[in-house]
């Protein structure tokens, strides 16, 4: 298939965004979703260029952290810079949570996941998460990739 036919495909589409983190390191992540109901089951895919891909090789678990409209700096925190150079998490408010895994204070709107398999898929690795913890959560709308396309990523993916 050519590529130009299937981006044209997905140029179209709007993803919400999420950081994901875990110990020493996180990014911003347009390619997740839940995909199980019962049992509860949601994939994180993470770019092999990624530092958080490194980091993220030999956990347990990750925090997938839903943002907000209001959350484009935490946007451009972790999907400008690389953790190949900056710490992160010394320019924002966060706790451990479960296994370790950093929590952004910012963010009600988490869940912590133990990785319960890792998928190559491409330029992309699956992380398929089973939920062990999630935080209060919010009904507000989730910050969609057309309000971060003003950014330019950390890595090429």
């Amino acid at each position: 298939m050519e590529l130009s036919v299937f981006d044209r495909f997905t140029s179209g589409l709007d993803y919400p965004m999420f950081v994901v983190t875990v110990p020493g390191s996180g990014c911003l992540v347009g390619f997740a979703t839940q995909c199980s109901i019962d049992p509860p089951r949601f994939l994180v895919c993470l770019s092999k260029a990624n530092h958080t891909y490194r980091a993220a090789r030999d956990v347990l678990a990750m925090a997938v952290h839903r943002l907000g409209p209001d959350d484009h700096d935490l946007a451009a925190l972790f999907g400008t810079e690389t953790g190949d150079e900056i710490d992160k998490f010394a320019h924002c408010g966060w706790r451990p949570g479960p296994h370790g895994v950093p929590l952004l204070e910012r963010c009600d709107a988490w869940f912590v996941g133990e990785i319960e398999t890792r998928v190559d898929l491409g330029d992309h690795v699956g992380h398929l998460l089973r939920p062990i913890e999630t935080g209060p959560g919010t009904t507000a709308a989730p910050l969609m990739f057309t309000g971060v396309q003003d950014l330019d990523a950390g890595h090429d993916a």
